[in-house]
């Protein structure tokens, strides 16, 4: 284990230990710690955060960790990167029935869902715009595989990107017993 990923288990530690109100805490301490109001943390601010939690790290390390936690090359963490990179990691159990589902969903096979795919899954005839003639199901399909897709919304979705939603869920869920029954039903697997 290296020093970024010591110092994630240390802070992922300390958010847990808040219990349900750690994530909403999380969620002011990250504000609190924008003195310029970016919407992100430059190094400088993330170092003072973490010292502040007895996290003390010199810029070397600092930096690592910025880099490691900052997903889109912007050079500072948005509250979304940051949220991301105290998640827990899935079991082997959650992981495994995020891949059922996607596969469930990639009738093509090909390791990318689309919206050709959700056709064969999923019916958008009775949503309530489609019938109201204000979307089209292909507009529906879109939307529905929107919410699994990365912030690029390109309109194919990764196994990785349908694990990454699912560990937001999964990190909201106690147990994996919890987790794999809603999964195993919200899918019909």
């Amino acid at each position: 284990m290296d020093a970024v990923d010591t110092t994630m288990e240390k802070l992922r530690a300390q958010c847990l230990s808040r219990g349900a109100s750690g994530i909403q805490g999380v969620a002011r301490f990250f504000r609190r710690l924008d003195q310029d109001g970016s919407r992100s943390l430059d190094v400088r601010e993330l170092q003072r955060g973490l010292a502040e939690l007895g996290l003390v790290l010199d810029t070397a390390e600092m930096e690592g960790v910025c880099r490691r936690w900052d997903r889109d090359g912007s050079g500072t963490l948005d509250l979304e990167e940051f949220l991301r990179a105290l998640r827990p990691p899935m079991s082997q159990a959650r992981e495994a029935v995020v891949t059922a589902a996607f596969a469930k969903l990639d009738r093509s096979g090909d390791g990318v869902v689309t919206v050709d795919d959700l056709r064969g899954v999923y019916s958008g005839r009775t949503h309530p715009k489609v019938r109201s003639g204000e979307w089209t199901e292909e507009q529906v399909l879109r939307h529905f595989l929107d919410n699994f897709d990365s912030s690029e919304k390109d309109g194919q979705v990764t196994l990785a990107e349908f694990q990454d939603y699912y560990s937001g869920v999964s990190a909201s869920m106690d147990t994996d017993e919890e987790f794999v029954a809603m999964m195993t039903s919200a899918w019909r697997l």
